[in-house]
């Protein structure tokens, strides 16, 4: 059986791409990673986003309230057809930030994103935002 997963390099590099478009409020930017069927969830839509177009409204909605929040790759996992992310998020909250630690699922399909699970505990992020 053939692994085509990415090792620890490829991971670092694609990460050291895609992760700065978290920041800055340019979904289609961000989207651009992303295969035109993707499928993305995270804590927020756990029933998940389908499609490119579906993903860059979210996207859009996501980070028009998080312009300034910055993701950091903290290592990784080869997974078959990707990676398991691990990352870091510091979200800026009124005068202060919440820093988050989490991991996302990965899998590639041409060099681009096809399937995106993001998990994480949002309890502290929740706690700072007053709910």
């Amino acid at each position: 059986m053939q692994f085509d997963g990415l090792d620890a390099g490829a991971a670092r590099a694609f990460a050291a791409r895609w992760l700065p478009a978290w920041t800055g409020n340019d979904p289609e930017r961000l989207a651009s990673f992303y295969t035109e069927d993707a499928f993305y969830s995270d804590p927020a839509v756990p029933q998940g986003v389908q499609g490119r177009e579906a993903l860059t409204a979210y996207f859009e909605r996501l980070l028009g309230r998080n312009p300034e929040w910055v993701w950091e790759h903290e290592g990784s996992i080869p997974l078959e057809d990707g990676f398991v992310n691990r990352w870091q998020a510091t979200i800026p909250i009124g005068d202060g930030h919440v820093v988050c630690h989490g991991v996302c699922t990965v899998q590639m399909r041409d060099g681009l994103i096809a399937r995106n699970e993001v998990f994480f505990d949002r309890s502290a992020l929740l706690a700072a935002l007053g709910g």
